[in-house]
């Protein structure tokens, strides 16, 4: 398996348990790096794929534009977990549905989740649900101390998958391949990499605008007249096929 094993934790036997429920969550923190970009190809790689998956909008900025309620509209419930309520509501999406969810945490959750592992992740383990971590570094050094953070707090109780982001043609990925601090994290912890390669301003910002994924575009079946181009089109679907392509090198981490 990809990444680290399940953390032992004291007064729990350490025998792994067989997955019966995979949660995957976006490590909020620094915006502008295309968590959004990701959450949505990631939505849709488990649609084309007819893998039943929940998706959660945990975010509680009350964005336009920057979740996956945005591009799915009704399809996404927004949880709260910043209230007492809202952790409990989450904690009965584990419950049940689909073998996977998908959550969308905002930037201002990363206290709220570390202490909701705390207290609960004990027990949501002990059922044979695991956690999939998702961190998306850009050549900013920012996006790398923003995954560092979380990892610091989450340590081994999940298993991480790194997103190079390419949101320039020659990204410069320095800090988060040779620095100390990311070179501990690698080590330790032992992330899954794959590459998002870097998107064409135009058909980014119209899909984003317009609350369009790139398979509405590459399918054609998109009504907004900018993003009906064959040029547009044709990026969107080879955008996606090694999107895709990627997402299979790491499967092991998004499936129960």
């Amino acid at each position: 398996m990809i990444g680290p094993e399940p953390a032992h934790v004291d007064g729990m036997d350490s025998t792994p348990l067989i997955a019966v429920k995979r949660v995957i969550l976006s490590m909020g923190g620094k915006g502008g790096v295309g968590k959004t970009s990701l959450m949505v190809a990631l939505a849709e790689w488990f649609e084309a794929n007819q893998i039943p998956v929940k998706l959660l909008d945990l975010d509680t900025e009350n964005k336009a534009r920057g979740s996956l309620a945005h591009f799915f509209g009704g399809a996404v419930p927004k949880v709260n977990i910043h209230t007492p309520a809202g952790l409990d509501s989450f904690v009965d999406q584990l419950a049940d549905g689909p073998p996977v969810i998908l959550a969308d945490m905002g930037a201002g959750a990363g206290q709220v989740t570390y202490d909701w592992f705390e207290r609960m992740y004990p027990d949501v383990s002990a059922v044979g649900i695991v956690f999939t971590a998702i961190g998306i570094i850009t050549s900013d050094p920012a996006s790398v101390e923003s995954v560092l953070s979380w990892a610091a707090q989450l340590q081994g109780r999940v298993q991480y998958l790194i997103i190079e982001n390419n949101v320039t043609e020659r990204a410069d990925f320095t800090y988060w391949r040779q620095s100390e601090q990311a070179r501990r994290f690698q080590n330790v912890l032992q992330p899954a990499v794959i590459h998002m390669d870097y998107r064409l301003a135009e058909l980014e910002n119209a899909t984003r605008n317009h609350g369009v994924t790139l398979g509405q575009v590459a399918s054609r079946t998109t009504q907004v007249p900018e993003l009906q181009r064959a040029s547009l089109v044709m990026r969107a679907q080879s955008y996606r096929r090694r999107m895709f392509a990627e997402f299979e090198s790491v499967k092991e981490l998004l499936l129960p």
